[in-house]
């Protein structure tokens, strides 16, 4: 948990990898996916060193990668698109389809990293997990997004920092898709401002506690506590749980500009201003919490806004979906399955019009948008068997 600034880190596509020969889960780090965002890959470097040098075994692997190479070598988070906005099937459809001469920097990391996912995937021999590690052009506390599945929730808990739900349903096409699509317990971690000399320690200590909670560190092997004691000083005020309801999309047109002091989980109240553009003022759409405020030029969200998530909402969604009780949702009224796609659901509002949104995301669907006048959503998936990621005891 050093205070030290953040040195520019080593560019190679490998940051390292460990196996000890025990079977277990493969852990997948990645740091550097946009390449202003280097504390990622320097924590995952110092987790690395470090139990090289404590000599402590592992179960499973541990495999990590940067992300954005040339990105990561100039400092931008992109140079000519978002690498974290192309993982959607057409998109990638598409990247397969085109002459490789022709590719821009990042479709050709896209086309190195999608290599590397699919040969770690393939050569697993138990569940795998995937981290992907970030830090913010705000000042904050470090965070976890998720899709809410109960796998990825057990992982999120784990860490002991606040979790964001509803990120993957406002922002299309980040790498976690890809894995998501195939049931692959994914998170991604916040670690804090780009260059602040803490933000490396943030995602240094949610690293080592992820270890233990997938199972490839066994309990005690490793002394924790001043990384649980960290991360709780670091977040002990904040709600634990914060769905995120409405999302601020910008384009370089807008001349957006954030006003000053906000940091993730600022609280706002309705009509409070919290940016302006060429329109005119940008104020709150009701009493939230900020998230992910833009402080810097390259981006296409100004800001997310979103509510805590009641401990009785929480403990409901884990018994409906103990339950199985989603296996019933497309028999109640204005609910149908897509004929061209049968993992989608139909939802006319005008039916069903109580609580819709509430009542899938309970069953552990995520909505994907609109047709005309009708919602979307889809079953989020999770291999069964990743329900047996357990810490060694």
């Amino acid at each position: 948990m050093s205070t030290t600034s953040i040195p520019r880190p080593a560019i190679r596509r490998e940051l390292g990898r460990r196996d000890d020969g025990e079977p277990g889960p493969t852990l997948l780090l990645q740091g550097g996916i946009h390449g202003n965002e280097p504390a990622g890959v320097v924590a995952i470097q110092r987790v690395l060193a470090r139990l090289e040098e404590l000599g402590a075994s592992i179960a499973g692997r541990i495999v990590a990668l940067a992300g954005n190479l040339p990105a990561l070598e100039h400092g931008t988070r992109y140079l000519v698109r978002d690498l974290n906005r192309q993982w959607l099937p057409h998109s990638l459809e598409q990247l397969h389809a085109a002459d490789p001469a022709d590719d821009t920097p990042e479709d050709q990391q896209q086309r190195e990293l999608l290599c590397c996912y699919e040969q770690v995937v393939a050569s697993a021999t138990g569940p795998v997990v995937f981290l992907d590690l970030h830090t913010s052009s705000a000042d904050g506390p470090p965070f976890v997004v998720l899709a809410d599945t109960i796998d990825n929730r057990r992982i999120g808990l784990a860490l002991g920092i606040p979790i964001l739900l509803g990120l993957e349903e406002l922002i299309d096409g980040a790498c976690m898709e890809w894995f998501s699509s195939r049931g692959i317990v994914n998170c991604a971690i916040e670690g804090g401002r780009h260059m602040h000399p803490d933000t490396v320690g943030n995602l240094e200590s949610a690293i080592w506690l992820a270890l233990e909670a997938i199972g490839i560190l066994r309990k005690g092997a490793v002394d924790l506590a001043p990384h649980r004691a960290h991360l709780q000083r670091v977040t002990h005020d904040l709600p634990p749980v914060v769905e995120i309801f409405h999302r601020h999309a910008i384009v370089p047109e807008d001349r957006f500009r954030m006003e000053p002091g906000f940091t993730n989980f600022s609280p706002v109240e309705r009509g409070r201003l919290l940016a302006r553009d060429r329109a005119g003022e940008v104020r709150a759409r009701g009493s939230a919490r900020v998230l992910l405020p833009l402080y810097q030029a390259q981006g296409d969200d100004g800001f997310f806004l979103g509510r805590p998530v009641t401990l009785l909402w929480r403990w409901l969604a884990g018994v409906l979906r103990g339950l199985r009780l989603s296996r019933i949702v497309r028999w109640l009224p204005g609910v149908r399955r897509d004929p061209q796609d049968p993992t989608t659901l139909v939802v006319d509002p005008r039916i069903a019009r109580w609580f819709v949104l509430e009542a899938f995301h309970l069953l552990g669907y995520r909505r994907h948008g609109r047709r005309g006048t009708m919602l979307t959503f889809s079953k989020r998936r999770s291999r069964d068997e990743n329900a047996r990621l357990r810490p060694r005891g």
